[in-house]
């Protein structure tokens, strides 16, 4: 595996393919004065960064060897991919920070290895749909003989920050709540406390860890350091669920809609900006106005007797004074010609303030705005950089009020908070009256996302000063940083919710798990470890081939979770796409709740929820696949009973 990259997202998938996966693995990075970076066990270093294992305990087969071996190139151009094993390689990873240095190399890497697995980092997702695309008929046509369907996961383009956008945005909004969603699939994880006596947990569509013991904590801080049956356990059986009174699980829950999208009208009156340019008063006005003219209009038929639209006619030609005057007329004609002139004058000035506030409702359409005084209940946004961009989306998505606080008036962001009207302050967080600004003191959380984690600090200090019970999510690079702070504000404020995220921490498991060529559907952090959410054939699989759903659940590694029913010559090369567009409810598609017996047959394919090393496991990447279950691990172990007689439907819900 090679990884080229020039930040820590390049050093973290690094470690991850090395620690998780055991591969070893060409690290490309820009020559820099940093000390050499190490995987797993302590290594000796060689030659031209070249580092090999040093001698550990334990069984040789038990520790698969790790590599890493790391090249200086100040460019990723042929020369350095060259050096850094392309060529021979499985996989490459570019994860650079500028979308255009990973499509220079991508392309040059396509040509070096048509075969070549490529995941790609590109911030620009429009672009990275038609790249996948180009790089893939590349391949074909560069070796003819290569299959297509051997290029399903030839070329993947991720980003990290639509990776960490949804956990951010969940955790600011639901607080321990996590989210996976990848176009239309949403996977949502449940905190769920521990049940009274003689209660249940509801498990949702299952039950994806036990919370350590120190259920408190529930970021996880002190987990690393309890182990057995107190500490975190993953995917566990019924039988460790029943047996774990007074624990705090993880369930997880699928949304999804359950009927036909509504078809968007072309054009309704709810549509028009009439509220957003115009008052309520002016608006008020305008009816007011409108309902004396139709008074008017009727009591000028019922007097005159002649048609309703010749008598309206008359009386607009009164209000705007072009009419003859009633001299000689009847005394009912002249006292309505009188009161329409009146409500003539009366118009004269709500047209002409309808007209200036309508252009000013246009000068401001291109200016931010700034927080209303009476806002409250909203969320707090420190950021309008890469993830802070993504995270606003995801936000404004659930319909969630947020103020966002830049200081950089060029900011990437602040396009999107301009066209979809969010009020923005523009101000250093660290200069004092920015967060009051914001409203920080009515706010409902406060998500810090600046790139330093100081700021990202300072800000999350002063405002837990201005309201001590706000719900605080930072983004800190640093896990050990992140455990000494939640430690700190959780002892200083223990009526509060504080979270630690890493972005490059949520986003190398998806990078990785696409360098080992299958398609990852997101990751969802539990305390301190990650679980993959992974679409998965089961053909060549012993592990899930030919066995119930009971059978090849293995606690601990992976856990079956969904079945994809679409026939194979129907099916997509992506799940999500599928998942959008199918119904639950009949029909091919996604089914969520599945009978225990149901056996897998070579043409399913399935979606898994799994560790990071249960994954290796299973695509036969890291310890040897599953022949012989190990820590009393493996079919039977979840408590369900291997079924008699035909199988059943899938979607036969167990009892």
């Amino acid at each position: 595996m090679v990884v080229c990259g020039d930040d820590g997202l390049a050093r973290r998938l690094a470690e991850e393919l090395g620690d998780v996966y055991g591969e070893r693995v060409t690290l490309v990075v820009p020559p820099a004065a940093e000390p050499p970076i190490t995987i797993g066990p302590p290594v000796r270093q060689g030659r031209r960064g070249r580092s090999a294992p040093a001698p550990v305990p334990g069984p040789a087969a038990e520790r698969p060897p790790r590599d890493l071996r790391i090249v200086e190139a100040a460019e990723p151009d042929e020369a350095g991919l060259t050096a850094a094993g392309v060529a021979d390689a499985a996989a490459l990873a570019l994860v650079y920070k500028g979308d255009d240095r990973n499509v220079r190399a991508a392309l040059v890497a396509r040509r070096l290895n048509p075969r070549l697995r490529l995941v790609i980092r590109l911030y620009n997702r429009k672009l990275g749909r038609h790249l996948e695309e180009l790089l893939d008929q590349a391949a074909i046509i560069a070796e003819p003989g290569l299959e297509p369907v051997e290029l399903d996961s030839s070329t993947t383009v991720l980003s990290d920050a639509d990776t960490a956008a949804p956990a951010l945005a969940a955790s600011a909004v639901a607080g321990t709540s996590k989210v996976v969603q990848a176009d239309g699939l949403l996977l949502r994880a449940v905190e769920r406390t521990p049940p009274r006596r003689g209660e249940s947990a509801d498990p949702g569509l299952c039950t994806l860890a036990l919370l350590s013991a120190t259920a408190s904590d529930p970021a996880g801080s002190e987990s690393s350091v309890i182990g057995g049956e107190r500490g975190l356990q993953l995917l566990p059986d019924d039988r460790a669920v029943a047996r774990a009174t007074g624990r705090g699980t993880v369930a997880l829950e699928a949304v999804a809609r359950t009927g036909p999208a509504p078809a968007a009208p072309r054009f309704s009156t709810a549509s028009l900006p009439v509220a957003s340019l115009f008052s309520r008063r002016l608006r008020w006005s305008l009816g007011g106005i409108t309902a004396a003219v139709t008074a008017l209009a009727v009591a000028s038929w019922l007097t005159t007797g002649d048609h309703p639209l010749h008598a309206a006619y008359i009386t607009l030609l009164d209000i705007f004074a072009i009419n003859e005057p009633a001299v000689g007329a009847p005394t009912q004609q002249q006292v309505l010609q009188i009161l329409a002139g009146f409500v003539g004058l009366l118009l004269l000035p709500v047209l002409v303030a309808a007209a200036l506030e309508a252009l000013g409702a246009f000068r401001t359409a291109t200016v931010l705005r700034r927080p209303p005084r009476g806002l409250s209940g909203h969320v707090v946004l420190l950021g309008l950089g890469k993830i802070g961009t993504r995270v606003l989306a995801r936000l404004r998505e659930l319909d969630i009020p947020v103020v966002c606080v830049e200081s950089d008036p060029q900011a990437r962001g602040l396009a999107l908070a301009r066209r979809l009207r969010v009020p923005v302050v523009v101000g250093d967080v660290t200069d004092e009256g920015v967060l009051e600004s914001a409203r920080v003191h009515r706010a409902h959380g406060l998500l810090a996302l600046t790139s330093s984690d100081t700021t990202n600090l300072e800000a999350a200090l002063y405002a837990r000063g201005l309201k001590p019970d706000l719900r605080v999510v930072m983004r800190l690079y640093e896990d050990d940083f992140a455990t000494a702070v939640y430690r700190t504000l959780r002892a200083a404020h223990p009526a509060a919710l504080t979270r630690s995220r890493s972005v490059t921490h949520l986003a190398a498991p998806a990078f990785a798990g696409a360098m080992m060529g299958r398609q990852i559907l997101g990751a969802i952090a539990v305390e301190r470890r990650v679980l993959l959410f992974a679409v998965v054939d089961v053909a060549g699989h012993p592990q899930l081939e030919g066995r119930t759903l009971a059978e090849s659940f293995r606690p601990g590694a992976w856990r079956v979770i969904a079945l994809d029913t679409a026939s194979p010559e129907d099916r997509r090369p992506d799940l999500a796409t599928a998942a959008r567009e199918a119904s639950p409810a009949a029909g091919p598609g996604l089914v969520w709740r599945l009978h225990p017996g149901y056996v897998l047959t070579p043409e399913d394919r399935v979606v898994l929820a799994a560790t990071r090393r249960g994954l290796a496991e299973l695509l036969g990447r890291g310890a040897s696949p599953a022949a012989a279950p190990r820590d009393g691990h493996g079919p039977g172990a979840s408590g369900h009973l291997p079924p008699t007689g035909p199988a059943p439907d899938p979607r036969e819900e167990s009892t």
